[in-house]
């Protein structure tokens, strides 16, 4: 795995999302990482990220984690496919034009789970990514999500 998580090479103008921003100190500041060809992000819950039910996880969080995982996963693929993926090398960013969950299973708090994705497919600004969320070994959610490459100029 690279040194250098994902979110961290974002540049500073789009560093402050809740979900991966690395300057939003109230945020989950999530972390992700190449394992392969598919992309992998830790994050432990805490007890007040709790939904309906105690000690089982809110949805809305389950989805954040898929989605901002999934962006910083489209970012690093594109600088991949184009052969531009040194560490010093800024990645470019991406916005969320669907995103599509599945919830398999409750999903507990205070353990750690495991975000994976892996690119579908690319298509011009377009990039359809695979994600799943696992605790305890158990896929606990699984989508796809819409990523749209943000033009440069905007």
């Amino acid at each position: 795995m690279a040194s250098t998580p994902f979110q961290d090479r974002y540049p500073d103008n789009y560093a402050h999302c809740y979900g991966c921003g690395r300057l939003n100190e109230h945020g989950l500041q999530i972390k992700s990482y190449w394992d392969g060809e598919e992309s992998v992000c830790h994050f432990t819950p805490r007890t007040y990220h709790t939904g309906g039910f105690p000690d089982y996880l809110y949805g809305g969080l389950i989805a954040s984690l898929m989605d901002c995982h999934a962006a910083g996963t489209a970012s690093a693929d594109k600088v991949r496919s184009e052969g531009r993926e040194g560490e010093g090398q800024p990645l470019p960013r991406y916005v969320t034009a669907s995103l599509k969950v599945d919830y398999l299973a409750p999903t507990p708090v205070d353990t750690v789970l495991e975000v994976r994705a892996k690119v579908r497919e690319r298509e011009g600004r377009k990039t359809m990514v695979d994600v799943s969320l696992s605790a305890d070994g158990k896929i606990r959610a699984r989508g796809e999500v819409l990523m749209v490459l943000i033009p440069e100029d905007a």
